[in-house]
């Protein structure tokens, strides 16, 4: 049997904000450093065999938070880079709307149809995503796998392993420093846990951002 635990990385300035972030390099915040603290600690109890990040600093600080109770190595792979937001990274959620109200209300109501402007689609992250999920599941035989990377690589794979397509994007929600687990027998992919944030709890008057 295999498990993979998809931990999206801790909370940055640009998520409280509401600032698209894409391939910015932007580290963790204070809440953040605090998110992937805890996710360590609540990951020590168990087993795990291999760690894999997203190459930005926001997966790898909280990777790395997971890696030091663990004595494993942190594993960077491109695969798991956020989504290309192209002309939209840095800009506001309010600039967003503002510059690119048609396409940007698209995103919300059709976001399987959408390739940001001069970036990726969610298609593309699932292309890139999915195989590398596949073959390191398909490589590993046997362990707990953790897989450090962003909201939107998260909810591809998350759709992709229970065999939805990408409209359903925005149908579940995926919290800074939340996970989702899954089981795998062969090759069949069993959700067993989603938006696992109660390691958190002692942060609950900071409100947790799906953005």
């Amino acid at each position: 049997m295999v498990e993979i635990i998809l931990a999206r990385h801790g909370e940055t300035d640009f998520n409280a904000r509401e600032i698209f972030r894409g391939r910015a390099d932007v580290p963790l915040n204070e809440t953040g450093l605090k998110q992937a603290r805890l996710l360590g600690e609540y990951l020590s109890r168990e087993k795990i065999d291999v760690i894999y990040s997203s190459p930005l600093p926001r997966a790898v600080q909280t990777a790395e938070a997971v890696a030091a109770h663990h004595r494993r190595e942190v594993n960077i792979n491109d695969n798991l880079n956020d989504i290309d937001c192209g002309e939209w990274q840095g800009l506001s959620v309010s600039e967003v709307k503002e510059r690119y109200t048609e396409l940007y209300q698209d995103w919300l109501d059709t976001p399987e149809q959408v390739r940001l402007p001069g970036g990726e689609s969610l298609e593309d992250v699932r292309r890139r995503a999915l195989p590398f999920v596949q073959d390191t599941v398909m490589h590993c035989g046997e362990g707990k796998i953790v897989l450090v990377s962003h909201r939107v690589v998260s909810k591809v794979l998350i759709c992709a392993l229970l065999g939805l397509d990408n409209s359903l994007f925005w149908s579940f929600k995926l919290d800074t420093g939340g996970i989702t687990r899954f089981e795998f027998n062969r090759d069949k992919a069993v959700l067993i846990c989603h938006n696992d944030t109660s390691f958190l709890n002692s942060l609950k008057h900071l409100p947790l951002k799906d953005f």
